[in-house]
């Protein structure tokens, strides 16, 4: 099972740490925005890329520096 679209293979750079989400197509664009910006804001992620598909879901890949302190990822909070 694929977590994130073909070639969004997380790089093998050991400064970075991944994390996919996926978005149902009846989230829309403000509730989004708001979801995107609270992971930001509190779990230090941000955006790397956007996939928007025609039925109106999106596939969002976050990604943050490592640190040695290990923080929840946004599946545990959503």
């Amino acid at each position: 099972m694929r977590t994130s679209p073909p070639g969004w293979e997380e790089s093998s750079d050991d400064e970075w740490e991944y994390v996919p989400l996926r978005l149902p197509p009846g989230v829309t664009r403000v509730s989004a925005t708001l979801r995107l910006s609270i992971h930001a804001e509190y779990g230090g992620w941000e955006l790397s890329r956007v996939r928007a598909y025609t039925d109106g879901s999106r596939r969002v890949l976050l990604r943050r520096r490592k640190t040695p302190q290990l923080s929840p990822t946004p599946e545990a909070v959503m």
